[in-house]
Parts: structure tokens; C-alpha cells; sequence
């Protein structure tokens, strides 16, 4: 043997680790590397201020609805406006409470009244008028509708049941078959007065009651039948 060369138990004692050692050194290695890492911290979320928080987020939701209403309120009030002007200067319509007008105008129908004619000429023969009620008529009603028979000037009369203007028999070919006038004495219209009487000439109280109207108390001409629907007519 060598003198150099270890013997056994020089050998046996080189140093190893026990089972016990390499145990608690291990867990500890693991330890660490659960700490230690190469990825960078996680960012924490801002703080949200709670006065961004309480800030509307559809104001300009808010803003177009506001931006619509005033306009809606607007259109409605043009609207309105106009309706009151054309109701009061232009057009309005009546609704026929009695058979005055039979058969020409039935009670229910619904006319439409134009006032602006009489502003740019004067009142025809045969035309359909609305106009206010005397005061000494007696009728519930606060306007009337009748046909224009005699004009200012005009000597009107009724005998053999028929109508006589100035002596001339009157054509009349919108009443209806078998109605007949009456008779009533001559009368010479005044002026600026209209003789008017109803289609239905047994059951109209009109001129031959409570004479001429006046043409100030003209309200309109009626043009059109506008109700029933399925009756709608020029008159």
C-alpha cells in the first residue's frame, strides 16, 4: 500500500450530505424561488376619483332630448297659431244641426266654410252661406246656413210656389223634386243685404221669417261637404 494512498477510513471521511440535511435545504431553495422572480410587479388599479364617478355619463343623451322637446314645442306652437289664424281668417267648419238644407246638406254633415271670398268678390246667386243668427230669430242656433235667392236691389217674390226675382221666374234646379216656395209678398232687398232661404223650404226659417241679412253678418261661403267621407262634395 502506497502511503499516499488513503486508506478507508481516511476515505469514509469525506463529507456527505445526510438524507435530514439535503430535507431542510430543500424547502428552503423552494422557498426562495417562489419569492425571487424575473416577471415583473403587477400594476395596482388607480384610484377611480368618486367625483368622475358621480359625473352623468349620457349628458349628451340628456342634451339631444332637451334639444328635441323645445323643437316638438316649437312646431306645436307654430302649428297652434296657424290653426287659430286660418280658423279665424281663412277656413272653419260647421256641422249641420237641422234639416233646413234637405236634401242638399243632411243634419249631421260637416261643411267647410270659407271666409276670404267675400274679401275678393262680392256674393253670387245660388251660393250656400253661413252667417250669424239675428238677434230676434229665436233659434237656438248662433249661426245659420242658407242659399242665396235675391241679391241687393232685387225685388223678390214667391207666388204659385215658385220663387220670382223682379217678376222673372227663378230656375232652381238644386232643390229637390216637389218642393214648392210658398208664397210671400214682393220685397225689394236692401243694400248690401242678401235674401237667403234653406233648400228644404217647408221646414226653413229663413228671409221669409226674418228678412234680408245683412252682409256684415256674413260669415263665409261653404264649398265642400267634408263629412260623411263617403259623401264628400263640391256644394
Amino acid at each position: 500500500m502506497s502511503p499516499d494512498e488513503p486508506t478507508v477510513d481516511e476515505a469514509a471521511t469525506v463529507v456527505v450530505p445526510s438524507v435530514d440535511e439535503v430535507a431542510v435545504k430543500e424547502p428552503s431553495a423552494v422557498t426562495e424561488e417562489a419569492v425571487v422572480t424575473d416577471e415583473p410587479p403587477v400594476a395596482e388599479a388607480p384610484l377611480v376619483d368618486q367625483a368622475i364617478l358621480d359625473e352623468p355619463v349620457d349628458a349628451p343623451a340628456k342634451q339631444s332630448l332637451l334639444r328635441g322637446s323645445v323643437e316638438w314645442a316649437v312646431i306645436l306652437g307654430v302649428a297652434l297659431i296657424a290653426a287659430v289664424v286660418i280658423r279665424q281668417f281663412l277656413l272653419q267648419a260647421f256641422y249641420i244641426p237641422s234639416g233646413s238644407m234637405e236634401h242638399t246638406l243632411e243634419i249631421r254633415d260637416r261643411v267647410l266654410v270659407n271666409k276670404l271670398s267675400y274679401r275678393l268678390h262680392k256674393v253670387h246667386r245660388g251660393d250656400i252661406l253661413v252667417f250669424e243668427r239675428p238677434a230676434d230669430d229665436g233659434s237656438g242656433s248662433k249661426d245659420l246656413i242658407k242659399r242665396v235667392v235675391a241679391l241687393p236691389g232685387e225685388t223678390v217674390e214667391g207666388r204659385d210656389g215658385a220663387v220670382f226675382i223682379n217678376g222673372q221666374l227663378l230656375n232652381e234646379p238644386y232643390l229637390a223634386r216637389g218642393v214648392t216656395s210658398g208664397s210671400f209678398p214682393a220685397q225689394r232687398v236692401p243694400p248690401a243685404h242678401v235674401w237667403m232661404m234653406g233648400d228644404n223650404r217647408s221646414n226653413s226659417r229663413d228671409s221669409r221669417v226674418i228678412g234680408a241679412i245683412p252682409e256684415s253678418k256674413v260669415v263665409g261661403r261653404a264649398f265642400i261637404r267634408v263629412f260623411p267621407l263617403d259623401s264628400i262634395s263640391l256644394l
